[in-house]
């Protein structure tokens, strides 16, 4: 068995624990089993389905079983029909008290004679559920509560001679023509001292139409998967062509431009005048920005693909490689920069360093209009013990904290590129580094000005990695 709700549970006596794992013919009593998992099987081949009820004698309850046949094993649903076994003992063991338990029971039942087919009674909730008055069904063939022919057909499928709780799946007809979808449960009793079959009769139309509903809401859903499926990975390979197109189409020619603004510099400004170096000065800080946001877009697309290998790493010669490649780009600034001797994290460390990379170049930028620029690393503890927590705070000029949530969106910026040039996607590789290592990413801004930007990594077992050769 591979499930059961709680009301079948309920019904076996048994809990979910005892039973998963074992075939469904073991998890019943040896006597159950016995006698019927043969006639059940051989049922379920033919048609699908089958049906048995079962008694258990500690508890006093019946317990029908409704098995159906499905490609990928089999549905059992379980009832409790303990009152109608009650009701058909006490039938048996009173005349008086069958008639007034049969009229009365809420489930529709008629029965008939087995030899002539005929219909000796049927209870009030029969005559509602048909629309058939009870006097004028009494003597008549069993065939006015089938379609024409069907009746026969079912009826001799019936064993011969006594037998209980046969169920099957049929079509029923009302007075007025009306056609319903109805499963009736045969038994052989004796009905004021003659034989006589007992036919309950239960609409179960709406319950399969139900059923054929949710088969098609599920291909629905299916198929509108394998489309969503299908559109991203159409979205994906597109995606990876735009990257390609970026980062060989469009920085080739960045390239030509950047280098011959980079010559005409060297060349000719001597012969350029004010206005003339102003335009070639905003040609060469247009193509740094644009090769910057390729490369920013080209990172943030392929951190999702990437596969995490934990290693333990001490971030300040890290952080001191990143800071001495800034400083190298404006060296006649004097930045204040403050790290311990050791950070040690664990963490990926080549998406660490691109982390690391867009704090530290936002300081870096966000510092420039300072006299003296300051920008601190460091760990400070976390909510979670198990997270190291990395704040990279500066003494720039900060943010609006009104606008700290936009903060890690891409292409979000709070200043003007004209100020603090950028490609606005720095933070948003921060926060997806973040995630991707199962932490997050939040800034902080000071009211003198200043912010701190912090990144937590919660601390997982680290993976060797072999020393490069020497």
């Amino acid at each position: 068995m591979l499930a059961l709700n709680s009301h079948a549970q309920a019904l076996t006596h048994s809990g979910l624990g005892a039973l998963q794992g074992v075939d469904f013919w073991e998890a019943l009593p040896e006597a159950i089993t016995d006698r019927h998992r043969g006639a059940a099987e051989l049922a379920l081949r033919s048609d699908s389905r089958s049906s048995f009820v079962s008694h258990y004698a500690f508890e006093d309850q019946w317990v029908e079983y409704q098995l159906r046949q499905q490609a990928d094993g089999m549905i059992v649903n379980l009832r409790d029909v303990s009152a109608e076994h009650h009701a058909l003992r006490s039938l048996r063991e009173s005349e008086a008290g069958q008639k007034t338990l049969f009229d009365a029971h809420p489930v529709a039942m008629w029965l008939y004679d087995p030899a002539s087919r005929r219909l000796l009674a049927a209870n009030q909730a029969s005559a509602a559920l048909y629309g058939q008055p009870l006097e004028d069904a009494a003597g008549r063939s069993v065939e006015i509560f089938f379609p024409d022919g069907e009746g026969a057909a079912l009826l001799d499928s019936l064993p011969a001679g006594d037998f209980h709780g046969e169920m099957r799946l049929c079509t029923q007809k009302k007075t007025d023509g009306e056609r319903m979808l109805v499963e009736l449960v045969c038994a052989s009793i004796h009905w004021q001292l003659r034989p006589a079959v007992l036919v309950s009769v239960v609409d179960v139309g709406a319950r399969h139409l139900a059923d054929a509903q949710l088969r098609q809401r599920n291909d629905e859903l299916e198929l509108g998967m394998a489309q969503s499926t299908l559109q991203a990975q159409s979205s994906r390979k597109e995606l990876e062509t735009f990257l390609y197109a970026m980062s060989h189409d469009l920085k080739a020619p960045l390239h030509v431009v950047s280098g011959f603004a980079r010559t005409l510099a060297e060349r000719y400004s001597p012969v350029l005048d004010h206005q003339g170096q102003h335009f070639l000065e905003r040609i060469q800080a247009s193509t740094r920005q644009l090769a910057k946001l390729i490369d920013d877009l080209r990172t943030l697309s392929y951190l999702p693909r990437v596969t995490l290998v934990p290693e333990t790493v001490d971030l300040v010669p890290v952080c001191q490689r990143l800071l001495d490649e800034l400083g190298k780009r404006e060296p006649e600034r004097q930045v204040l920069v403050e790290m311990p001797a050791e950070l040690l994290v664990t963490c990926d460390k080549h998406l660490l360093v691109t982390a690391l990379s867009c704090l530290l170049d936002n300081a870096w930028k966000f510092t420039s209009r300072k006299e003296q620029g300051w920008i601190k690393v460091g760990l400070v503890p976390g909510s979670d013990p198990g997270d190291a927590v990395i704040c990279v705070s500066d003494n720039g000029v900060g943010f609006d904290a009104a606008y700290a949530q936009k903060l890690f969106t891409a292409f979000q910026r709070l200043h003007s590129t004209a100020d603090f040039p950028g490609s606005g996607l720095g933070l948003a590789i921060v926060q997806r580094v973040a995630q991707l290592h199962g932490g997050q990413a939040w800034g902080v801004t000071a009211n003198q000005g200043g912010a701190s930007f912090f990144l937590s990594l919660p601390q997982v077992a680290a993976t060797h990695v072999p020393d490069a050769p020497a």
